[in-house]
């Protein structure tokens, strides 16, 4: 089987988010595949399984849970299929439903389901445990929460208690501001599904999008997640759909025995 690593959401090495690709070379159980994905130890390992032409069932797992939703890792897969199979385009059946991906020149662009964040009250211990003492706005969709705090400063300079944040009844927290160089900027928070932090989330895009949508009165912006190594992803709004595009690199090829 042939295994890949790739980092998504950046045109340079090292940089962005690096994802695990499988190519399966049939039906594997759910245990193995968490295995496998604990011993690469990156935030995501996809796991790809033809279904036809163009056609791939597609799980992911981070080093502790499978998830329903993940951006970056499906970037990661399509760049793996175009790049040694030379398609164009790309289906991807999962727990969200149909995704799509399509080759255009150096950029990839996938097709997500929105997952705007609904207004909430905050539980005390969910600002407390970011270290933030106010926040513009806290809202929650079936994946994570979603806080927009006053500066670009603030969101880079967060040092959360990932073990109190660990223990919120979510997959993680997206803190976000306006930024200076982009249209906002991003951090992501998952230590309750084994990723303390997040490279660049492309699934917590799909609650960004929509958001700041809203907020800037433009459909089409360009974001960046703050991290360590840190990404860029452009980003769509289409009705109901947020199309994230992105770049990727891959890293390294080999096979799992």
């Amino acid at each position: 089987m042939r295994l890949y690593q790739i980092d998504a959401f950046t045109e340079q090495a090292f940089r962005g988010n690096p994802a695990a690709v499988c190519l399966l070379d049939g039906e594997r159980d759910e245990q193995w595949m968490q295995d496998v994905a604990a011993e690469m130890n990156l935030s995501e390992t996809a796991f790809l399984l033809p279904r036809g032409d163009d056609e791939y069932s597609l799980r992911w797992f981070t080093p502790a849970a499978e998830v329903a939703l993940c951006g970056h890792a499906t970037l990661a897969s399509a760049h793996a299929l175009f790049e040694e199979q030379g398609l164009r385009s790309a289906r991807f059946h999962t727990k969200s439903g149909v995704l799509t991906s399509e080759r255009d020149g150096e950029w990839i662009e996938l097709d997500f389901p929105a997952r705007s964040a609904a207004p909430c009250e905050p539980p005390w211990l969910l600002l407390e445990s970011l270290g933030i003492r106010e926040a513009r706005y806290v809202g929650r969709n079936i994946d994570d929460y979603l806080i927009e705090v006053d500066t670009e400063e603030e969101v880079r300079g967060l040092t959360p208690d990932f073990a109190r944040l660990g223990t919120l009844p979510v997959r993680g927290v997206v803190v976000t501001s306006r930024g200076s160089e982009y249209d906002f900027i991003s951090r992501f928070f998952g230590p309750r599904v084994g990723v303390n932090e997040d490279p660049v989330t492309g699934s917590a895009h799909c609650a960004l999008t929509p958001y700041w949508a809203a907020k800037l009165g433009r459909n089409e912006m360009t974001a960046y997640q703050a991290s360590k190594r840190g990404g860029v992803v452009r980003v769509r709004l289409a009705g109901d759909r947020v199309k994230l595009i992105g770049q990727a690199v891959t890293v390294f090829r080999g096979e799992l025995v």
